[in-house]
């Protein structure tokens, strides 16, 4: 690798690392003046329990739903009939409704075993850690719940514990305290498909349950100025998987109301969360999928009618998509993570791994029809596995019309270039899905598509490989240069000019390929960090359990400064193979005190960036350090063939010849 190579590699380097650096300490004094927050108002009200972000908050308006605080809700319900929870399970979902809002407080998820092959969702390190060391908050569902009556026309079956593990909850849930009394509850506002206005009443109105199946519930609840009946149906064969039927019937007034999406879990992808909002529109007959952009606080839009938007979190969330006319608009709002918390502030919480502020919530809401009585809804509430979603989209798919609802658009592509990568990680996972095929391991396909994808670059690779051997092999006489002209150093450089025109040698090709291999690299990366699929993959248990995450060796109970508590072993090994290429494929002398300076510069810039490499890839998920492991030694292989190639005829003699 040339100098400007490495100049232009290590100040991207430093440059990330620095913004990097900057968002942290951002976020650190915004958890800062959060806590004195919290200090002020319980010194204020003479409180020992936290307070609600939700008591910061202002009071209700048209375009920011009204957000209580907890002391509120405790209240309001102190007031009301109990709570109770009521459970449909499928292969693919554990839903758990609620008789506040007639809405859905938790979906859960069951994990793939030999028992239950039709899910596609795997175990990762947090549910192992939290049914380890949270069991109380591992219960699926949470609380005691009902289910149908086992005989016709007898009462429900109530359960007053759930399934400890064997789920992924999908949406928020209530955070217990270990003695088992409440500790944060999630407000019925919160919940999926919910009825919401700017009167907080609305969401916690209590319904009565009229009929309850094994595939079908239904809900029915009355006011002054309307009745409203809401019957959930789920299918009774895997015709579409992860699929949710709602039809709602308002006799009365429907002005002003707004059905929920819910708040999904946090899915934690290479250091950070990955919450994306979309919606697909039509226009001209042809559909568009747009991103929506995270809002601030609370964000209403009026003049779009979108067919459909997703709330995800990166590899799973939920899709609302309204089958019947409904009023234009849709409506996105944050949520404090303090307010609607994730379980990922129970692991590791004595080290603040993981913080309220770092994990805030996002919901989307659309409107109802106010001059419609009955709505129906489909939602989708699952994973973005792409052989899912083909299966739900060719289900729903009407060939006379050629209408396909689309929903394998929701899958997420993360990163700042995620616009120019896009196109080519889907055709990468193609191949990748053929090494799958071929091989039965995630793992494996990675490396043979790194090897693939090499194949495939090999002309701008071995353009740039010889334009570096090349300018390695005339390294001295670039040195002699100068050093000959040290006090002319305009004449050194002209002389330098020749000295590359003689010998054939650009010094800016080295660069060039690099920038033309960059959108299959950054595709390469989005790929890695963005599918499915890898989710949960294990390569080496005990060891590399899950692809889109870190590896993991072995944890301790301390927490040191970039590494934290876990170590990561194949980031330490990637700085040390980039410390060893570039220790083996120098042309310089072993003996440091026979090196030019320019030789003692590209070592200590070696090195530099093997250290650099390893902390910048040490929360990256552990495929993409196998890819970037992978690539390296095939670029080490393709280096030394250059290398051996080029010695031949090496350039120095040619020019040697030349100045006789």
């Amino acid at each position: 690798m040339d100098k400007r190579t490495i100049f232009f590699v290590l100040a991207l380097t430093l440059s990330l690392f620095l913004v990097n650096t900057y968002f942290e300490k951002q976020h650190e004094e915004a958890v800062r003046e959060w806590k004195e927050k919290q200090a002020a108002l319980l010194a204020k009200e003479g409180s020992k329990e936290p307070v609600s972000d939700g008591a910061l908050l202002s009071k209700p308006s048209a375009d920011k739903p009204f957000t209580p605080s907890l002391a509120n809700v405790k209240k309001s319900r102190g007031e009301k009939e109990q709570e109770k929870f009521y459970v449909l399970q499928t292969p693919y979902q554990q839903l758990v409704f609620s008789n506040y809002g007639g809405a859905i407080a938790e979906i859960n998820l069951p994990f793939q075993t030999k028992e239950n092959k039709e899910s596609v969702v795997k175990e990762i390190e947090f549910d192992r850690d939290m049914v380890e060391k949270h069991p109380l908050n591992a219960r699926f569902p949470l609380y005691a719940y009902y289910t149908p009556a086992t005989d016709e026309g007898g009462e429900f079956t109530l359960h007053k514990e759930g399934t400890l593990g064997g789920f992924y909850p999908l949406l928020r849930r209530d955070q217990l305290k270990a003695n088992g009394s409440q500790a944060i509850k999630i407000a019925p506002q919160y919940y999926a498909l919910n009825l919401v206005s700017e009167y907080p009443e609305m969401a916690e109105l209590v319904y009565k349950v009229k009929d309850f199946s094994k595939t079908s519930i239904t809900f029915e609840a009355e006011q002054a100025q309307r009745k409203i009946t809401k019957t959930y149906s789920v299918a009774s064969e895997a015709i579409a998987p992860y699929c949710i039927e709602l039809a709602l019937t308002i006799d009365g007034d429907s002005k002003g109301l707004w059905m929920t999406s819910g708040i999904p879990e946090v899915e934690w992808i290479s250091g950070s969360p990955a919450p994306a909002l979309k919606y697909r529109m039509t226009r001209n007959n042809k559909p568009e999928v747009n991103l929506i952009d995270l809002p601030s606080e609370s964000t209403t839009v009026t003049s779009i009618n979108p067919d459909w938007v997703c709330n995800s979190n990166g590899f799973l969330g939920l899709i609302m998509d309204p089958l019947t006319t409904r009023d234009a608009g849709y409506r996105v709002q944050r949520v404090s993570g303090s307010v609607v918390p994730s379980r990922l502030l129970e692991i590791d919480q004595e080290y603040h791994r993981f913080t309220a502020d770092a994990t805030p919530g996002y919901m989307v809401l659309l409107p109802v029809k106010s001059s419609e009585s009955a709505v129906n809804f489909r939602v989708y509430a699952g994973p973005f596995a792409e052989s899912v979603l083909k299966k739900v989209d060719a289900v729903y798919t009407d060939k006379e019309s050629g209408y396909n609802p689309d929903y394998i658009a929701c899958q997420s592509f993360h990163g700042w270039f995620s616009f120019i990568s896009e196109p080519f990680a889907k055709f990468l996972f193609v191949l990748m899905k053929f090494f799958h095929y071929v091989t039965g391991s995630w793992a494996f396909s990675i490396v043979l598509l790194t090897i693939a994808l090499r194949i495939l670059l090999y002309p701008l690779n071995a353009w740039s490989s010889k334009s570096m051997a090349r300018m390695q092999q005339i390294a001295p006489q670039v040195a002699a240069i100068q050093e000959k002209y040290k006090k002319d150093p305009k004449k050194g450089q002209l002389e330098i000019m020749n000295l590359y025109r003689e010998g054939g040698v650009n010094p800016v090709s080295g660069c060039v390929p690099l920038l033309i291999q960059m959108p299959f690299l950054i595709g390469m990366f989005d790929l890695l960090k963005s599918t499915f699929e890898l989710r949960g993959a294990s390569f080496i248990p005990g060891w590399i359990d899950n692809l889109a995450s870190p590896d993991v060796v072995f944890s301790w109970n301390y927490s040191f400064p970039v590494i934290g508590n876990q170590l990561h072993l194949l980031p330490f090994l990637l700085g040390a193979v980039m410390l060893f290429q570039q220790r083996a494929m120098s042309t310089a002398p072993k003996d440091p005190a026979l090196m030019t300076e320019q030789q003692r510069q590209q070592q200590m810039m070696g090195n530099v960036m093997g250290v650099v490499f390893a902390i910048m890839f040490y929360s990256f998920p552990s495929g993409l350090n196998i890819y970037w492991l992978s690539s390296m030694i095939l670029g080490m292989g393709q280096q030394w063939w250059t290398a051996k190639t080029l010695k031949a005829k090496p350039v120095h003699a040619v020019i040697l010849d030349k100045k006789k």
